[in-house]
């Protein structure tokens, strides 16, 4: 089996509601209403946005994420859908789709590497599309069939990236500590409590996304 992840730029509303934004949307299709998870300090404005297209009957709210039911399904409102190019090419989506700075992440799997490499052909004739990673699944560990970074790690904001790779990159989480969050703050240009706000979250979500894997 085969598996790759790609990265298109179209015109989904979805996907333009993050454009320009750090927010990040996860959405989960069930033909007849979708289940949205959206991330980021605008994902109020950004669900404005998509309630007005399908309307949202139910909505959970902590802190900067959101979980929402929409009423009806975008799929029907989408003009960038690729499930047609799926099964020309006898592929299979698997969700969530994710959707980031303007683009739709979509993680394919097919069970000949010939296939994807065809769909890939076909859809840039369409779209602007980027291959962000692809690999070969050669063993099922355990009962986790699908298990990667990508999908035990919660989604983490383009802010809380940064904020962890600067972190990182400056030595904090070295013993002992290479830097403090004052002098990472500076050089992210963020105030001290807004940088340790960021990787407290960060460092929230890439726990609770290992420890629901144990």
């Amino acid at each position: 089996m085969h598996e790759v992840v790609l990265r298109i730029d179209g015109d989904s509303a979805c996907a333009e509601a993050t454009r320009g934004t750090e927010t990040t949307i996860e959405l989960w299709c069930n033909d007849h209403c979708d289940l949205l998870h959206v991330s980021g300090r605008a994902g109020a404005e950004t669900l404005v946005q998509l309630e007005e297209l399908v309307g949202v009957q139910e909505l959970l709210v902590e802190d900067d994420e959101r979980l929402a039911m929409t009423e009806t399904c975008l799929k029907d409102r989408e003009t960038d859908t690729i499930e047609s190019f799926l099964t020309r090419h006898s592929c299979l989506l698997v969700p969530p789709l994710r959707y980031a700075d303007g683009e739709k992440w979509c993680r394919v799997l097919a069970l000949d590497s010939g296939n994807l490499t065809e769909l890939y052909r076909d859809l840039v004739d369409e779209f602007s599309v980027t291959v962000e990673s692809k690999r070969e699944i050669a063993a099922i560990p355990g009962d986790r069939p699908l298990l990667t970074p990508e999908t035990a790690i919660s989604d983490l904001s383009s802010r809380q990236q940064e904020a962890l790779v600067t972190a990182h990159e400056m030595g904090y989480y070295r013993i002992p500590r290479g830097a403090t969050t004052a002098e990472i703050a500076d050089e992210m240009g963020v105030e001290r409590r807004t940088l340790e706000e960021h990787l407290r979250r960060a460092e929230n979500k890439l726990v609770d996304g290992m420890v629901a894997f144990y």
